[in-house]
């Protein structure tokens, strides 16, 4: 089997193109039918409802047992577009809707830069997050999410919906019941970011509260590529580029598919491309070389979307689109009761209603996201100072190199902390 060679444009155009098209919600999608009692519904609110925060708003309207009650964006026409389609109110800004006591969980689709600044706000305001990948831009803002979730005791929902496909849960099975034997080796694909980006001065659009949203960011002269795709995932004031963006997703299934990287120190090295004319200035064309403690090896380069796990007895490689094997009876085997069984999700959005309802963990935790967030930013560290680092995980730091642990850590523009 082959999978397709997608760029994150191509995919988000796709999408676009779909959320563009008529769309009618029913009576029924919007809960209003066998609609159970308040008490026993889950309260929503969206933060951020650009394309995949629509995208995402779309979806949790079928959820069972949920609503959504309010939207907060920094565009007014979007704030109040989706505000109306679930009768509720909207907010330019986000701090009020957290201030609402009626509203359990928050969905969080901004840009990268503003994903665990508002994560963190929401646990701390009582409220549960489904959060949009990547998770940070840097590595404080990710050790910070998971201290923070954990004291406040919040449910956690990352936006890897492969995680809610079936065959990713059975390719990660196999290779944890050992059907390949003690993977050695990883090779993770990711689409390439790129270069480019208008520099020009424009006028802020009326529709948007622009301070808001550059937030912990630094308020730089606007431009007509700075405030959307690809610029939000290309431009480092607001993300570490697809080494994130796009890194999160086979990432993601890297580390749901085996623990290597927790056992002890690893080391990162390789190249990438910065450029230095144009908009855009996050890592692309990179080529990444991890190895973990008990020498298990990881490549990350620039391609499609796969990760490969390779062992003594064969492979296994998962894409968004398929799974591959080698040998080819692993596609047919079966997990049986003494293998490892990984959460069976159907629906990545009516997994997180049920989890906040249950209060037991959702399929895409905190925990694995802080794990595979952490190996992007890292390779962003790397290829920024030119040299090899180490990372220690018990320490949570990178050690040796005082220069490179300092990128660890980004100044906020002032009110906003963490």
């Amino acid at each position: 089997m082959s999978h397709p060679r997608i760029s994150r444009r191509r995919f988000c155009g796709q999408s676009a193109v779909a959320l563009a098209a008529p769309y009618v919600i029913t009576t029924a999608a919007l809960g209003n039918a066998d609609k159970p009692a308040a008490s026993e519904r889950v309260t929503l609110g969206h933060i951020g409802t650009g394309g995949q925060g629509g995208f995402l708003f779309r979806n949790f309207q079928t959820c069972k047992g949920a609503q959504s009650v309010a939207v907060a964006d920094c565009y007014a026409d979007r704030r109040e577009a989706y505000a109306k389609m679930c009768k509720g109110k909207a907010y330019r800004d986000f701090r009020e809707l957290l201030a609402r006591d009626d509203i359990d969980a928050v969905v969080v689709a901004t840009p990268d830069h503003w994903h665990v600044p508002i994560a963190l706000a929401a646990a701390r305001a009582k409220k549960d997050a489904y959060v949009e990948k990547p998770l940070g831009v840097t590595v404080e803002e990710c050790l910070a999410a998971r201290k923070v979730f954990a004291e406040h005791h919040r449910i956690f929902q990352y936006g890897t919906q492969q995680r809610s496909s079936s065959h990713c849960r059975f390719g990660c099975e196999l290779v944890r019941s050992g059907r390949i034997g003690k993977v050695h080796t990883m090779e993770v694909v990711a689409p390439d970011g790129g270069a480019g980006g208008s520099t020009q001065v424009v006028e802020v659009p009326k529709n948007l509260d622009y301070p808001m949203w550059c937030g912990p960011s630094p308020v730089r002269p606007y431009t007509a590529d700075r405030c959307k795709p690809p610029g939000t995932y290309w431009i480092y004031d607001y993300s570490i580029g697809y080494l994130g963006g796009w890194g999160a997703h086979p990432l993601d299934i890297m580390v749901w598919g085996c623990d290597a990287d927790t056992a002890g120190p690893m080391t990162i090295e390789g190249t990438g491309v910065i450029p230095t004319e144009g908009l855009y200035d996050t890592v692309y064309h990179w080529d990444m070389k991890i190895e973990m403690a008990g020498g298990v090896k990881m490549t990350f380069t620039p391609g499609g979307d796969s990760t490969r796990f390779l062992g003594p007895e064969g492979w296994v490689r998962i894409w968004r689109g398929g799974i591959d094997a080698e040998p080819k009876s692993l596609l047919t085997s079966k997990i049986g009761p003494n293998d490892v069984h990984l959460i069976d999700s159907k629906n990545h959005y009516q997994n997180f209603v049920d989890a906040v309802k249950s209060r037991q963990g959702a399929v895409s935790n905190l925990e694995d996201a802080v794990r595979s967030d952490l190996i992007s930013q890292l390779c962003n560290i790397a290829v920024r100072v030119k040299r090899k680092i180490t990372w220690d995980p018990k320490k949570a730091t990178i050690v040796g190199d005082p220069e490179a642990a300092r990128l660890m850590h980004r100044d906020m523009r002032a009110p906003w902390t963490l």
